[in-house]
């Protein structure tokens, strides 16, 4: 589905964030390091999925086509315009920390500007998040701290972690036509305006757990413009599997 209308592909793009990162934490249940850390990640991946629902079916509304679902499983890998952190793998519980405690410091940032947005329904959708991404926040900093300042090895892990996705947060920051236009009319938020407290939130939970802060990288991009890494294709092939093969199905 390619999207016309400008607040229908800022509202596909905050979507399919929420979309993808559930996604990869519903292949946590039943393998998380503990039976309560897996019922958090469930959960927390369905308080994602459910802002996911909120966006696309707001997105498929005012494209005046197709519904949440349709948005889901019926566009293909370079429709997608989710971030690249999201859709990196789980890899081991502290890389599956530390992307999550990135993207949480991010919409915390952003659901907190949001929920002032002169389009009434982002506003609603941001208002609602923002509680849940709050406690989503607290949960993954906890582990980045427990991890980091743990033992010898849980440390190293954490800091390979925080090291190797480091390159994909810079992307979370980066403005194109779209935001700059609509933040201008006061509908989106510029994310320029969003690394401040997102660097202050990240660099004080780092240090506060040992770690060090990685320098700065080639940051990649193009997630928004639908240019992916190799790893979305594979779990999109997943997560769709059943409605393309039996289109239309309901349960």
């Amino acid at each position: 589905m390619n999207t016309q209308n400008p607040v229908a592909t800022y509202a596909l793009r905050l979507g399919d964030n929420g979309l993808v990162l559930a996604q990869r934490l519903g292949a946590w249940c039943g393998h998380a390091p503990e039976l309560e850390i897996d019922l958090a990640l469930a959960n927390i991946g369905l308080d994602l999925l459910g802002q996911a629902r909120n966006f696309l079916s707001y997105a498929a509304e005012l494209n005046g086509s197709g519904d949440e679902d349709t948005l889901a499983f019926g566009r293909d890998e370079r429709q997608f315009s989710n971030v690249l952190l999201v859709e990196q793998p789980n890899g081991n519980f502290a890389d599956t920390i530390a992307r999550q405690f990135f993207m949480d410091a991010w919409h915390v940032a952003l659901f907190s500007r949001l929920v002032n947005s002169r389009d009434a329904q982002i506003a609603a959708i941001a208002a609602k998040g923002l509680k849940e991404v709050r406690y989503h926040l607290r949960f993954s900093r906890g582990w980045l701290e427990r991890l980091g300042n743990g033992t010898d090895y849980s440390a190293q892990l954490m800091q390979q972690a925080v090291n190797s996705l480091w390159r994909f947060t810079g992307e979370l920051f980066m403005a194109d036509e779209l935001d700059i236009s609509l933040s201008e009319q006061g509908i989106a938020v510029d994310p320029c305006e969003l690394a401040a407290e997102w660097q202050t939130t990240v660099h004080t939970a780092l240090l506060d757990a040992g770690l060090q802060i990685p320098e700065e990288a080639a940051f990649r991009r193009g997630g928004k413009q639908g240019l992916h890494s190799e790893h979305l294709g594979p779990m999109l092939a997943e997560m769709q599997y059943l409605q393309r093969s039996y289109p239309g199905q309901q349960w």
